[in-house]
């Protein structure tokens, strides 16, 4: 029997509904403007993490880390968080949502898919029907702000289009097929303002202007040393 992950979702803000994920992905280097991806790129490679061999790749991750909670643990001061749109597939059809890639960077200088799986996936318990956006997706925006010490800065901030549509990369992932109902995918990051940092608070917002509203989401990240 497959491993599975019971979350309850707000669908289009409104109708409480339990989905059942069992695929969980996590597609990077995602970029559609090759200079954007490549200051992410860089960033990283600042902090002895490798450039990738290929453009998207697609990491697998167990479904279990995936949580709507507003706090996680993890293992010392060395992971952060990255604002995604996510893509569900249920069974009447995609849906949009917004999520955190907190990522381990000190493991993710050795390997990648080790260092996604080392952290919990928060995601919003908002979705968007995916039809409903479609014909303006070009005008939805992401940002997210860190708190640290009581003190909010600017991290991120672009639209969606910073990264591949999720038609090319649900293309690409499934080389040309349709996304299997159960699988919610992570669709890729925006650069960093002032380099990738550890943060104790991590807010994130995906707001859609045409139709005057926004899915955000805090969490914290509660760090742990690694030994006592």
């Amino acid at each position: 029997m497959a491993a599975e992950k019971q979350l309850e979702f707000l669908m289009n803000g409104e109708e409480a509904r339990q989905v059942t994920i069992s695929k969980l992905v996590i597609a990077g280097w995602t970029g559609r403007n090759v200079e954007a991806m490549e200051a992410h790129i860089a960033e990283l490679e600042e902090m002895g993490i490798a450039r990738p061999s290929k453009t998207p790749t697609f990491y697998r991750c167990t479904v279990d880390q995936l949580t709507t909670d507003d706090m996680i643990q993890v293992i010392g001061d060395d992971s952060s968080g990255e604002i995604e749109f996510i893509m569900v597939s249920l069974e009447d059809g995609l849906w949009v949502g917004l999520g955190s890639d907190h990522t381990d960077r000190k493991i993710e200088a050795i390997d990648v898919t080790v260092s996604k799986q080392m952290c919990a996936k928060p995601i919003a318990k908002t979705l968007w029907k995916y039809d409903d956006v479609k014909d303006h997706w070009d005008d939805l925006m992401l940002k997210s702000t860190i708190i640290n010490d009581r003190f909010k800065e600017d991290y991120q901030e672009g639209p969606v289009t910073t990264m591949r549509s999720p038609e090319e990369l649900i293309a690409l992932y499934t080389s040309g097929g349709e996304l299997p109902e159960g699988t919610l995918m992570f669709c890729g990051t925006l650069a960093v303002q002032g380099g990738v940092r550890p943060a104790e608070y991590f807010d994130a917002t995906l707001t859609d202007p045409v139709l005057g509203r926004e899915i955000n989401y805090q969490y914290q990240a509660e760090s742990l040393p690694p030994e006592e």
